[in-house]
């Protein structure tokens, strides 16, 4: 009876110690959630739940399974025991992680409530997206590198490995080059406000909004829901164009080509027209001035403001497409046309002169011209 009665207290003693301590945590959590909802930590604390349990438990487990006289666990102990001390060690790391996830987002939530500047909360939401990426990776190495001493085998390996730690270290540092490269650059970008999340960026042509950074590559989201994924070296070593650096304010462009009889006073009045009914424009400035001609079309352009990137496009937009179909229905004369008309003829007059004239014209001197002889005309007198 006692071979049953003492795995039983032993396996279920720890199991119900460990739900009454996460129920205990969970309620204590949800009063200062409660108590203090000016701060979203407590809530997102409750979400360690979890990983303490599995914590506790396995903490619990590791210091009473010996006593659970089982033949099994008398046979393997040291496997027993080790499976434990990983398992252990795994749920810290999670637990740790979990902990330091919820005071990062708690602190930036504080911060964005409070916040009236849209470009530096983006530059904070930066930085600490990459913290977190930072303090991720380094629990996890550390993770490691504590399960792997766990074994003895590991850990001769690892004394023989310090002997030529100078030469791994100048292998591995030529190999990852690029690696540590892209690696710096993101700390670069994190911390020397280069480029945030949510900015809008134009790299190699393609217009879109910075949606990821990590240590490695930034992803931008274009206009048509396309991702491109870049190294994040790309933008500390070559130029790209942010919009949304000091300020979010834009100022755009339509081009027009149309015929030389274009009202351009009517279109001015009809331009300020459009931009008063246009919801994307911000009232800040508008324009329309020749900018260009050619023998055939002038070049009139628009400018117009908007708050934002989307704004501006959209402002953009309407603009062009407005003023062309007013000119096309009110003054259809003033777009570009291609003249099909016949060459203008000569009066007969100055028909007549011009054939005098060739009448009248003198012969040319043989002696006189280069080669008369029947010497080869070289060009050079």
């Amino acid at each position: 009876m006692e071979n049953v009665l003492r795995p039983l207290t032993v396996l279920g003693g720890s199991v119900v110690l460990t739900l009454l301590l996460g129920l205990i945590v969970d309620l204590l959590l949800r009063r200062a959630d409660a108590r203090h909802p000016e701060t979203p930590l407590w809530g997102l604390l409750r979400r360690c739940r979890l990983p303490l349990q599995v914590v506790v438990l396995t903490a619990l487990l590791r210091a009473s399974y010996r006593e659970t006289g089982w033949w099994v666990v008398e046979n393997h102990q040291s496997g027993i025991g080790r499976a434990l001390t990983l398992i252990l060690i795994g749920a810290g790391a999670w637990l740790v992680v979990r902990i330091v996830s919820a005071t990062v987002e708690s602190t930036y939530a504080r911060y964005a409530t409070s916040a009236r500047d849209r470009a530096k909360l983006r530059r904070v939401r930066t930085q600490v997206t990459l913290i977190m990426r930072i303090v991720t990776a380094v629990v996890v190495v550390v993770a490691v590198a504590a399960i792997l001493l766990t074994f003895p085998s590991m850990r001769t390996i690892g004394t023989s490995m310090l002997a030529s730690a100078g030469i791994i270290g100048i292998v591995a540092g030529v190999a990852a080059q690029s690696t540590l490269g892209n690696l710096f650059a993101g700390f670069q970008i994190a911390f020397g406000d280069m480029v945030r999340i949510g900015d809008t960026v134009v790299v190699d042509g393609e217009w879109g909004v910075v949606e990821e950074v990590t240590l490695t590559f930034l992803a931008v989201r274009t206009w048509d829901e396309r991702r491109i994924t870049m190294p994040v070296s790309y933008f500390t070593s070559k130029p790209f164009e942010n919009w949304s650096r000091g300020g979010v304010q834009m100022t755009g462009t339509v081009f027009l080509q149309l015929d030389h009889s274009a009202p351009v006073k009517l279109m001015r009045e009809k331009l300020h027209e459009i931009l008063r009914e246009c919801a994307a424009w911000d009232g800040r400035d508008w324009s329309l001035a020749v900018t260009d001609t050619t023998p055939n079309t002038i070049e009139v352009r628009a400018v117009v403001t908007a708050k934002d990137a989307d704004d501006i496009w959209t402002a953009r937009c309407a603009v062009r497409e407005q003023l062309i179909a007013w000119l096309a229905q009110e003054h259809p004369y003033a777009l570009p046309r291609v003249a099909t008309t016949e060459a203008a003829v000569l009066p007969a007059a100055a028909r007549n002169g011009a054939a005098a004239d060739a009448g009248h014209r003198p012969e040319p001197d043989p002696a006189a011209t280069p080669g008369a002889d029947g010497d080869p005309r070289t060009g050079r007198g």
